[in-house]
């Protein structure tokens, strides 16, 4: 079994990729503010003609996380696209060409607070708040405290028997309320499953939003044995990427800082790692690096394409 590399930055695997697929919030930025070496590597990557898509969980759409980035200092220049189950599900609903959109009919009920619907009201579906109308489900989340898992069960049964299938925009955006109640999308998505319903999940480590990273990466002759992940979750960035055929590079600084704090050697930290891939079905990073650095300067040399293999 191959091991995982260490690395003290991206210009360590620079040479070895022309796609660039980043994690946003706990790679980029805290919520507020940019990390210290952020902007700096995504102007070297640039500047070496690497194609840069930045890939969150965010509820919201491309536009409104630029206009977020662009306050932190993180300009579009230094990056080609941002992707979000928001944006993936608002072009699916506008255009209706993706396998899953096909045929989904134009009536969607929504399962949410009130508010979430906005992102999509110019994409063409028409919302309802009947369910016995509605040709398709979006869950957004629950409308916690006013609404509870029980309150949705009717409606749930209703679906279920007109054979609805759902899409789940963002299946990790939970929150915890008192004794660990989670009121996100992922409870309500697992209780229409598990009542014999079809859930389509738009988010990481879900392979819908990853086909998207590889369809648009692909318009650029870009293919996934040329492009890797960098993010700082082992359950959505590494597993997504990886079942998607993409390398993957976990950056020890985000989630899983805990786990390598007090790592003072390679083998503490072989020790560490091996510690954490057993708790997500031993998959492996292909690279692990401290944070979103570039590290050692590179030689002033033309970065070559590597070619696919045959």
């Amino acid at each position: 079994m191959a091991k995982t590399k260490f690395c003290e930055g991206i210009s360590d695997i620079s040479d070895s990729y022309m796609g660039f697929i980043i994690d946003q919030w706990g790679v980029l930025h805290d919520g507020e503010e940019l990390f210290p070496g952020v902007e700096d590597c995504l102007k070297e990557l640039k500047e070496r003609k690497k194609t840069i898509l930045i890939l969150s969980n965010s509820d919201e759409r491309a536009e409104t996380n630029k206009e977020k980035l662009k306050k932190m200092g993180l300009g579009p220049s230094l990056y080609n696209a941002i992707v979000t189950p928001a944006e993936v599900l608002w072009e699916g609903f506008a255009t209706r060409k993706d396998g899953v959109f096909e045929k989904m009919g134009n009536k969607c009920y929504i399962f949410g607070r009130r508010g979430q619907e906005e992102v999509y009201k110019d994409s063409g579906i028409e919302i309802v708040d009947d369910i016995d109308k509605a040709d398709f489900v979006l869950i957004l989340g629950m409308d916690y405290p006013r609404k509870t898992l029980m309150d949705y069960e009717s409606t749930i049964r209703k679906a279920i028997q007109k054979r609805l299938k759902a899409y789940c925009q963002s299946p990790d955006s939970l929150s915890t309320i008192g004794e660990g109640l989670l009121t996100g999308p992922l409870l309500l998505a697992r209780r229409y499953e598990d009542s014999g319903g079809i859930v389509h999940y738009m988010g990481k480590p879900h392979k819908l939003i990853f086909n998207y990273c590889i369809q648009y990466l692909q318009k650029k002759d870009i293919y996934p044995a040329q492009t890797v992940m960098l993010g700082d979750t082992m359950a959505h960035d590494v597993i997504g990427a990886n079942a998607s055929g993409i390398d993957t590079c976990l950056f020890r600084s985000g989630l899983h800082a805990a786990n390598f704090a007090h790592c003072k050697t390679p083998k503490e930290m072989n020790n560490a790692l091996r510690n954490l891939i057993a708790v997500y079905n031993n998959v492996m990073p292909t690279y692990l690096a401290p944070e979103l650095r570039w590290g050692k300067a590179l030689p002033d040399r033309k970065h070559k394409k590597r070619k696919q293999p045959s």
